[in-house]
This record gives C-alpha cells, structure tokens and sequence, in this order.
C-alpha cells in the first residue's frame, strides 16, 4: 500500500494555499502539524477528493484518482475537522445511514456497525439521540463512521480538538488501535498528541512540507538551540519578548524559562534536551505562540 503525491497545488485566483507538494506514503501514522493557514486543512481535502488540485497528481498503488474512481474513494476514511452529524439520528441510525452511503451491503452494514460502536465504546448509548452527545462521544463516532468499510488510507483533520484529556487519550488510544497497516494522516494542534502516536511528523509551513522525519529523529536538527535559564520575575516579560518562550515556570520570585534559540539567551543558559513543542517553536515563532500551539 503506497499513497503518492506529485507535484500537488493548490491556488485560490493568486493565493497559492498548497505549492507543489511531493511525498510518498506507506503504511504508518504521519503527524501533520503547522500553524493555521498553514494549508493543512486544504491538502487533506485534496487527498480525499473534497477539493480538486490545481496541478499534480494524487496516487493510490501507483494509480490516479481518476483512473481508480469509486475505487480510490473505496479505500479512504476521512473524518473532517467539522464533522457534522444529524441531531436527530442515534448513532446506531448514523452509522447505518453512513453504510448506505458508502454502499456497504445490509448485512455487512449492520455487522460492521455493531463491531465499530463496541470498539469506540458506544455499544451502552448507541440508540440514544447524537444531539445529546458529549464531544468526546462525537469525535469517537466519527472516527467510527471513517473506518465502517476498513479504509487503506485514514485521514483525520483535528481530530483532539475541543477533548479533553482524559478523552483525548482515549482517542489516541483508539487511532493507534485502527492503524495497524494503514496509511493515518492526522492533523492536529495539539502537538504532544503527535508525539505519543505518531511514526512520522510532516511540519507544513506556507503550502509546503518543510520537514519529513521519523518521530525518534525530527528534533536532531534544533539540539544545541533549546535552553532553560533561570531568571527574576521582573525580567521574565523581557525576555518573552525577546525570544521564543515554550514555557515558563515560577520558582519563589524567579522565573525558569524554556527558550529556543541559536545562542545561549542568558549567562547562565544550560542546554537541554529538545522536545516537539520545542522544534514546533523554532519553526513558527510567534505564530505558535499566538495560536498557544502548547502541549497539555
């Protein structure tokens, strides 16, 4: 199972939201992060046909969507970021109605919406109204309803956001569980979810990938740039606003500061190990810090 993309853009009139992407995947779970407007958003809808490309070519074992049709869609899940549900279905309802949809046959249908409701934990609540779901409870039913017909290929736009923790790492939980030999794309802002599921991270930054590395290795590159300093209170807005700032943690009337930065930030500058959070700085700066792209 390989998933290419060649040469993929994406243009609104001038705006160029995706520019001439290439990558080539294989079964695994890609973290795909960047700031917003990064165009993350825009290539997941391209990857699941929501948007037609400007240019370039999208492969699935070496053919197009084109050329594969129904058969590409077949094969893929998605779960967008605004996944909307019918208030008035239950998820049982839901599920099925998605089955049809996907054209899954009665039986098939009915099987695989039992197997998937148990597997998201819904089985207890599955013929109560959607509408009185919690998020948590949403987002594992659209995942649910993304792996109905066992995709090849499973694409979640921020699928963590608005969860909170305990159901977030449920969540991860589950995607980890639905990704044995599948190709996972997973967007999110949520950067340590990336790193605890994650085989590999993609940072997206102006419609480009400008990073593809294995998660054990995608920090090598900012090691000797990442440091903890301890300063007084009085100092620390100073130096917030003079470099980026991951963290900030007060000790009596000082203040220990985790800054990324090529030069030691202070006399006194200790480096320390770096972690994603820290490399999601160095690339965006103050847009990280603007959206508190933070690790909970």
């Amino acid at each position: 199972m390989e998933l290419q993309l060649q040469n993929l853009s994406k243009h609104y009139g001038k705006k160029c939201a995706v520019d001439n992407i290439n990558l080539h995947l294989v079964p695994g779970v890609y973290g795909l992060l960047g700031a917003n407007g990064a165009g993350k958003t825009t290539l997941m809808r391209m990857v699941c046909g929501v948007l037609k490309a400007t240019s370039g070519n999208i492969r699935l074992n070496g053919k197009t969507q084109q050329e594969l049709g129904e058969r590409y869609y077949a094969n893929l899940g998605y779960m967008p970021q605004d996944c909307r549900f019918y208030p008035g279905f239950t998820a049982r309802e839901f599920m099925l109605y998605m089955a049809a949809v996907k054209g899954l046959d009665k039986k098939k249908a009915k099987s695989r919406t039992e197997e998937l409701l148990y597997m998201v934990n819904l089985q207890d609540i599955a013929d109560k109204k959607i509408k009185s779901y919690s998020g948590g409870m949403k987002q594992r039913l659209g995942i649910a309803q993304a792996e109905l017909d066992n995709p090849s290929v499973l694409v979640l736009d921020e699928p963590t956001a608005g969860l909170d923790p305990k159901e977030r790492v449920r969540f991860r939980n589950l995607i980890s569980g639905f990704a044995k030999e599948k190709i996972v794309i997973l967007s999110t802002h949520i950067v340590s979810d990336v790193s605890y599921i994650a085989d590999t991270i993609l940072i997206m930054k102006n419609g480009r990938i400008i990073l593809q590395e294995p998660v054990g290795a995608v920090t090598c590159g900012i090691k000797g740039k990442v440091w903890e300093v301890l300063v007084p209170e009085s100092e620390a807005d100073m130096y917030n606003m003079q470099f980026s700032v991951v963290n900030l943690h007060h000790e009596n009337n000082m203040v220990r500061l985790r800054i990324v930065n090529k030069e030691p930030p202070a006399p006194g500058a200790v480096i320390v190990e770096p972690g994603l959070e820290d490399l999601f700085l160095y690339y965006f700066g103050e847009e990280a810090k603007e959206e508190k792209l933070h690790v909970n």
